[in-house]
């Protein structure tokens, strides 16, 4: 690439951060409905012609948003994936994010605690706004497809006798668990961590451990 290029991408990616920070504190604040370009401009110290000149609107910063976050979901998402009992650890504490980390040690701030709960209610207000806005919906829809696809090549050299209906079966009951125990965060939790903790684990025995196929009816 020549040089002159390589800085006018350089100088277009910046921006885009630029404008992709400080969406994420207005969406945040104001929620998507609430926030407007004007606002968006005003923290990211630009005009609104210039946010126009990197996204068409406000659905594409949505995009790039959502996009965004499960590009790092997907990253975090290493060989420990299968590790069900530290997973079902994670949902008894109510814990979303990266497993095993000493958030203290983090020095990339995409990868902190704090925009790791940005993140999350990034996504919460995303799901509202899919209610009622189709481009938004198609969004959410192919993040989930993208997510979940990631999760199924991830977690199926462990699982490799599994029937493919089974194994989907079973990857689909875990993301209603994890998305569940996210919508659930600020709610009040009823049942002490390690009582569920241990319902968690015996529940994935059930749905991978203990798997044998159904028996089928003799004639």
């Amino acid at each position: 690439m020549h040089p002159a290029n390589h800085t006018k991408d350089q100088r277009v990616c910046a921006r885009r951060d630029q404008i992709i920070a400080a969406s994420r504190l207005c969406f945040r604040k104001h929620g998507f409905h609430g926030a407007g370009m004007a606002e968006i401009a005003r923290l990211s110290q630009l005009s609104v012609g210039q946010i126009y000149r990197y996204f068409v609107n406000k659905d594409a910063i949505i995009e790039e948003i959502v996009r965004r976050i499960v590009c790092k979901k997907i990253q975090i998402m290493t060989g420990d994936a299968h590790n069900l009992k530290q997973m079902a650890s994670n949902l008894a504490h109510r814990v979303i994010g990266m497993q095993n980390v000493d958030y203290s040690q983090v020095d990339c701030p995409e990868l902190s605690l704090e925009q790791n709960e940005i993140d999350h209610a990034l996504m919460l207000e995303v799901t509202a706004e899919a209610t009622r806005n189709p481009v938004v919906e198609k969004i959410l829809r192919d993040a989930d497809a993208k997510l979940f696809s990631e999760a199924k090549s991830m977690m199926r050299p462990y699982y490799p006798q599994m029937p493919e209906e089974q194994f989907t079966a079973r990857l689909e009951v875990l993301a209603v668990l994890c998305e569940g125990t996210a919508f659930r965060r600020l709610t009040h939790k009823h049942a002490d961590a390690e009582t569920l903790r241990a319902i968690y684990i015996q529940l994935f025995n059930t749905l991978f451990t203990d798997y044998s196929p159904p028996h089928t009816a003799e004639n």
